[in-house]
């Protein structure tokens, strides 16, 4: 006799990676995996049975760029803004990580501090994570091989300007807040030294060597600190275009192609360029692409930079690195977006609450500080604004799913088929709503989305066969795990 499955969700209309259609199906979960998709299953025996009306069933979103931790405590950033996460469909959250100022306020080894983390985040997340390391000094790069066969790290991070150029502006001490030896330094010799690392940890790991990867924040400390200047003693530009000027596109640009040679030069396949924000930097990546054809280059965008402009964003809680460029540079990256330029779409979710983003006077856009949330917009944000500019269903699966799980080693995630983890995310795609801070679970009291019209609403979200968010709201006790890397195949064949 056929076991009951733990849980039927009928009516569904199954978003796939593998195909442009979308397939009416029932889809059955049994001990946290999917394990059937088609339609008629037997639901009247199942356990519980949940009725999708419709709506559609994307594979929940790996948010492959969050920042728990950075301004707040990362044991409250791991409760507030996975919910918020939840709000937007994301089931799977990796959060980039360092020693140094903010996040744990911290210098030594990771063997030390990485368990601190763990720690912290333990109990408290309501979607499934994972954490990116950033080597910062000589003895993080002698850590890479452990991080990855200890801990279970696979992917590593280098903020291309944070030698030489301030978290928020230009700085003076920036030693102090990288919390370095004074023997050493964060420059580019560290970051070919970081990529040596890397490249050796994949020859020490062949089996795993394409979960390993390196992400860069590709801006140029020397030009935003004297395009920063320029602009202060110009004085003609104001609040998030000021901001935008003083961190041109072109440092950009450059930082992506100075980072495309160093990984030719140490023979490191595997980059990762985040949050391209302009034209030039898409530009610069593209060229890359095409200079050293030996890269497997892997084009990041955030969902920030899709919607919003200098112009349009509500204030200066739109402040963030590298800035929200000009309505030009937005529609170039939805061209890009639609042309399969881009590999994955991400929030860089970094919660700064009111009291910490805004400094005296609150109208200075060169006190305030950097970053902000925006998980709960992920995949609503995506469908609203994408559907109508021809982005199809199967390509956001792949955008905010298949290709970041892909990548970081979720080998369970990014798919609504037999063997995946069963993380999904309902879609309404015909439910106007208007964004509105008060209504996030993060707690962050302001976004730099307020006021924006969206068509589509993540109405329910399931992490491994469980709801755990509806219409807005939180459900149950957190049970999201942190995920060592490589995960496992899934054992079943795809549906």
């Amino acid at each position: 006799m056929t076991r009951p499955h733990d849980l039927v969700i009928t009516n569904a209309r199954v978003v796939s990676p593998d195909s442009d259609d979308v397939l009416v199906a029932d889809i059955a979960v049994d001990g946290g995996s999917v394990t059937e998709v088609r339609a008629g299953i037997d639901a009247s025996a199942a356990k519980s049975v949940f009725d999708a009306g419709g709506r559609l069933a994307f594979p929940g979103a790996v948010d492959a760029h969050q920042h728990w931790g950075i301004y707040n405590p990362l044991a409250q950033d791991a409760a507030s803004e996975s919910s918020a996460s939840a709000q937007g469909g994301v089931t799977t959250g990796i959060t980039y990580i360092r020693t140094g100022q903010y996040y744990l306020n911290q210098s030594g080894p990771y063997r030390q501090f990485l368990p601190k983390v763990l720690d912290a985040a333990a109990g408290r997340a309501f979607i499934d994570y994972s954490f990116h390391v950033a080597p910062m000094m000589r003895e993080h790069i002698e850590e890479i091989p452990d991080l990855i066969g200890e801990f279970g790290v696979t992917s590593f991070k280098i903020f291309m300007f944070y030698g030489g150029f301030g978290l928020h502006g230009a700085s003076a001490d920036q030693r102090k807040f990288l919390m370095i030896p004074e023997d050493e330094h964060y420059d580019v010799a560290h970051f070919e030294f970081v990529m040596r690392g890397v490249q050796a940890a994949r020859e020490r790991f062949p089996e795993i060597a394409d979960d390993i990867s390196l992400s860069l924040h590709c801006e140029t400390a020397e030009i935003m600190r004297a395009y920063q200047a320029i602009v202060q003693r110009e004085d003609r530009l104001r609040g998030l275009e000021a901001y935008s000027a003083s961190r041109p596109p072109h440092s950009e640009g450059l930082a992506v192609a100075i980072a495309s040679y160093l990984a030719h030069a140490t023979a490191l396949p595997t980059i990762n360029l985040l949050h391209l924000s302009s034209a030039a930097a898409m530009d610069s990546a593209m060229r890359m692409a095409t200079a050293f054809p030996n890269i497997d280059f892997r084009r990041e965008v955030t969902i920030g930079h899709l919607l919003a402009d200098f112009t349009t964003a509500h204030g200066l809680g739109g402040k963030v690195n590298p800035p929200l460029r000009s309505r030009q540079d937005v529609e170039a990256l939805w061209e890009h977006v639609l042309a399969g330029n881009v590999d994955w779409v991400v929030s860089d979710h970094a919660c700064c609450r009111d009291e910490v983003k805004f400094g005296v006077p609150r109208e200075d856009i060169w006190v305030a500080k950097s970053g902000f949330g925006g998980a709960e917009y992920l995949l609503p944000g995506l469908v609203s604004e994408g559907v109508p500019r021809g982005l199809s269903h199967r390509r956001i699966a792949e955008l905010l799913s298949t290709n970041p799980a892909r990548r970081f080693g979720l080998h369970t995630k990014g798919k609504i088929a037999a063997g995946y983890d069963a993380d999904i995310a309902l879609v309404d795609d015909d439910a106007p709503w208007t964004v509105h801070a008060a209504d996030s679970a993060s707690t962050q009291e302001y976004t730099p989305f307020e006021g924006f019209p969206l068509t589509a609403r993540v109405t329910d979200t399931f992490l491994r066969g469980r709801r755990i968010m509806h219409d807005g709201h939180i459900l149950g006790e957190p049970e999201g795990r942190f995920i060592r890397r490589p995960a496992p195949r899934p054992a079943s064949p795809l549906v």
